[in-house]
């Protein structure tokens, strides 16, 4: 069988990503992923954990900044990115590899947890590497946005050019990950805080600033929250921008037939 790496030209692309990359952008997208693994992994302390897919080391600075844990290991397909992990010098990271996108250097269960935030929307063969993540450690927390919606078809330009080349929903990735053999411990769901949009739309965009533009995206926001308070977990589902678990590995495999 012919062994499986990340595509040359998905390789390439992601090469020098992070050269000239939006630190501030970055660092605030950040922090809202942090916040979500922070809380699905309540009520859990993990020793050694490494990040999958870790970009330029935003969200390890932040979890380090929280102490989280006493111990990280970064592996990322980006050049760019590990050159940047390593000007971070955060001292609690102890590794940083570039890999393959499939292969992880490390043996079984080397690792108690496994961060894969924003990642897997963007790899060609996600079984694959959630069969990788399942051998390396004992327990993983994986992040998606929610990218399908009706409209999903009229969206496919713009969802390319941020690289996403698989969509989700809550639904489909449960159901991903329990056909790998994972159990879904804890999730749950966010939507875009209107801190990240208004930096989008002003700073990203370079729209003028305005109140009405202002007043709209913090009433979106609101009106979002309180539905899905009121209508329960299906509309927070649908309303939701991201989608995150903490998984670990099942008891026994899914039987096929």
């Amino acid at each position: 069988m012919q062994e499986i790496n990340s595509s040359e030209s998905l390789k390439t692309a992601y090469d020098s990503f992070y050269e000239n990359n939006d630190e501030t952008w970055r660092m605030l997208g950040a922090k809202y992923k942090v916040t979500h693994i922070i809380e699905v992994c309540k009520g859990y302390t993990f020793n050694k954990v490494l990040e999958v897919g870790a970009g330029d080391g935003s969200i390890l600075k932040l979890l380090a900044d929280e102490n989280f844990a006493p111990e990280y290991h970064a592996v990322e397909i980006s050049a760019s990115g590990v050159e940047r992990i390593r000007e971070r010098n955060i001292p609690q990271v102890r590794s940083v590899l570039e890999f393959d996108g499939y292969h992880l250097p490390f043996d079984d269960d080397s690792f108690d947890l496994i961060i894969l935030s924003h990642v897997l929307e963007h790899v060609e063969h996600e079984r694959l590497l959630l069969r990788e993540l399942k051998r390396v450690a004992k327990m993983c927390v994986i992040e998606v946005p929610r990218d399908y919606k009706t409209v999903v078809d009229n969206r496919i330009k713009h969802f390319l050019a941020y690289g996403h080349i698989n969509v989700y929903t809550p639904t489909s990735l449960r159901y991903l990950l329990y056909t790998e053999g994972f159990e879904v411990v804890n999730d749950l769901t966010d939507t875009i805080s209107p801190e990240v949009t208004k930096f989008y739309t002003y700073i990203t965009l370079k729209k003028p600033k305005r109140f009405l533009r202002t007043l709209k995206i913090n009433l979106e926001h609101n009106i979002k929250k309180v539905a899905s308070f009121l209508l329960g977990n299906k509309i927070r589902e649908q309303f939701a921008n991201s989608y995150t678990v903490l998984c670990k590995k099942a008891d026994k495999q899914p039987e096929l037939f």
